[in-house]
């Protein structure tokens, strides 16, 4: 095998084949003038590509940006901005729990300052313990949310380990509570990362991805110490520059958080996404795109107006007798049976054994269409005189609305999930938080 930075290739020479290396390198192979092989390469780019590949290779995953989601390198620039500020507001931190537990007074004991921290670090478990019981479930289904959530906390932690030294009789407390929040950002943000990566990685390289992204936070916390190093000393008798340096750092951190949280753009459909998309088509008939509905996703806990449906729930949230369960079997002609709930009001969800990842996106689709015309029923009755006709109309109204939507949900669907699929949504799973309960009925009878 020859270069064509040696001899052998004449010109005209035929082109045999053409070799890539993922999206970036081509090469080609030419015939030699003695019937070899010669592979034509550029010698002033040579070195070039050495050295950028080098780089690429140490900080990127394998196989680069054909490896990964599009989204990935905005997501990771703003991600090591947010990371490098991160790094120096905690080294502001770690001044201010030093300086609090005694360092350089002469009155201060080894034995308090090692209580101080024992208690620091054992609250901060229970409160990862805790955390991890209440909100693990639902931090897949809404990954970006949790993930500005854990920095906005992570930020507050840190502002609470500065200013416990200018409160000393509360010292102790201010500490364990700034260690609770940021054990629970060591859950909410380790686990929306490991979302977020799933995501980005195309090739289920998932472990590349991860350890590519570990090298990238290494690199960017040693920056970060670097600065300090030098940063900290010049500020450290100043407690007003201390504040304004963290306050400054602090507003960088939280916008490069979120415009990192902002370019991810996912393709599965969480109720969040899956209310957007549907808004769109119920008014202009279109579906919206992976990205145009991300970029309308709320971010912030709270924001939105997806309906709270629960799905997978156990049936007899929905039914009390043989009589009621057949009516709903007879009305539903689907996988799943859904209605409200008996004890909330709420609209729920019983999911067949054999519901697919479509029946859910199904049922929460007829869960919004249901609630929006209950909403605008009740809207019209408080303005009329059927407002005086008592809980027996609107459970009628209710019972009515319940059949306009599966009327409905029959008629539009189906063209609703081709229009899905084409615009690049996966829907062979899903992030719509269900529930494990399943039931098992006689699916011959519903037909």
């Amino acid at each position: 095998m020859k270069t064509s930075d040696q001899e052998g290739i004449s010109e005209g020479s035929a082109l045999i084949c053409t070799e890539r290396y993922g999206s970036n390198r081509t090469q080609r192979y030419l015939e030699g003038t003695d019937g070899s092989l010669v592979c034509e390469r550029h010698p002033t780019e040579h070195g070039y590509r050495s050295l950028r590949d080098f780089f690429v290779s140490l900080l990127l995953p394998h196989g680069y940006p054909d490896s990964v989601s599009k989204d990935y390198l905005a997501y990771q620039l703003w991600d090591t901005i947010q990371a490098f500020s991160s790094s120096v507001t905690g080294s502001l931190a770690t001044q201010s729990l030093l300086r609090g537990s005694g360092v350089g007074d002469s009155t201060a004991t080894v034995a308090a300052a090692t209580i101080t921290w024992i208690l620091k670090d054992g609250t901060g478990m229970v409160g990862r313990i805790l955390f991890a019981w209440m909100k693990g479930s639902r931090l897949d289904c809404d990954a970006k949310r949790w993930r500005l959530f854990a920095d906005l906390l992570n930020d507050i932690a840190i502002f609470m380990e500065i200013m416990a030294p200018v409160f000393p009789s509360f010292f102790i407390l201010t500490v364990c509570a700034a260690g609770v929040c940021k054990c629970i950002v060591g859950v909410a943000g380790g686990a929306t990362r490991a979302a977020i990566t799933v995501h980005q990685a195309k090739r289920d390289n998932m472990a590349d991805v991860c350890a590519k992204d570990g090298s990238q936070e290494t690199l960017v916390n040693l920056a970060g110490l670097l600065v300090s190093l030098f940063l900290v000393p010049l500020v450290s008798d100043s407690m007003m520059t201390t504040y304004l340096l963290f306050f400054l750092l602090t507003s960088l951190h939280l916008y490069a958080n979120y415009r990192a949280v902002r370019s991810v753009i996912m393709e599965t459909l969480n109720q969040s996404r899956l209310s957007i998309v549907l808004h769109h088509y119920l008014k202009e008939g279109k579906i919206l795109d992976p990205e145009a509905a991300n970029l309308q996703e709320p971010l912030l806990p709270g924001l939105g107006s997806q309906v709270s449906v629960s799905l997978g729930a156990p049936l007899n949230c929905l039914v009390s007798s043989v009589s009621e369960l057949d009516q709903l079997k007879k009305d539903n002609r689907s996988l799943y049976l859904l209605g409200w709930r008996k004890d909330t009001g709420g609209v729920a969800v019983v999911l067949h054994e054999e519901a697919s990842s479509v029946d859910m996106i199904r049922a929460c689709v007829q869960s919004e269409l249901l609630s929006r015309k209950t909403n605008s029923s009740d809207q019209h009755k408080s303005g009329g005189f059927s407002m005086l006709r008592g809980q027996d109309s609107h459970h009628c109204t209710d019972s009515v609305a319940l059949e306009q939507t599966h009327n409905q949900i029959n008629r539009m669907f189906p063209t609703f999930l081709q229009g899905l699929t084409a615009s690049g949504w996966v829907t062979n799973r899903n992030l719509l938080d269900s529930d494990d309960w399943r039931a098992n009925w006689d699916l011959k009878k519903r037909q």
